[in-house]
């Protein structure tokens, strides 16, 4: 038995190579999940636009925690800041959405 760096054991068996090819993905369970993210994400996203502007946006735990997190809380920037996250997200949903479809339509081709 040589130790050297390839160099084959004697006794290690020798399996065949395989052609056949691997098994096809379920692409149903894929697109599937898509979806559904896409409309958690398109959700999530529209929560973060509208909420920081209604009047219940003040009336929360958060903002009563310290003073400088409630003059954060009602700053406008920080409102805005929060709404484009929500842009951010819708915009993640919309393109998870069409690259779905954009696959569908050059695999049936």
């Amino acid at each position: 038995m040589s130790l050297t760096p390839g160099s084959p054991f004697p006794d290690s068996p020798v399996y065949p190579v395989d052609d056949a090819p691997p098994p096809a993905p379920k692409r149903w369970q894929g697109r599937l999940l898509t979806i559904c993210f896409a409309i958690f994400s398109f959700e999530v996203g529209l929560f973060l636009v509208i909420f920081p502007w209604q009047d219940s946006w003040t009336l929360n735990y958060f903002q009563g925690i310290s003073p400088r997190i409630e003059y954060l809380w009602d700053e406008p920037s920080f409102k805005g800041l929060v709404t484009g996250l929500g842009f951010v997200n819708i915009y993640i949903a919309i393109l998870q959405v069409v690259r779905l479809f954009h696959r569908r339509s050059t695999s049936t081709r």
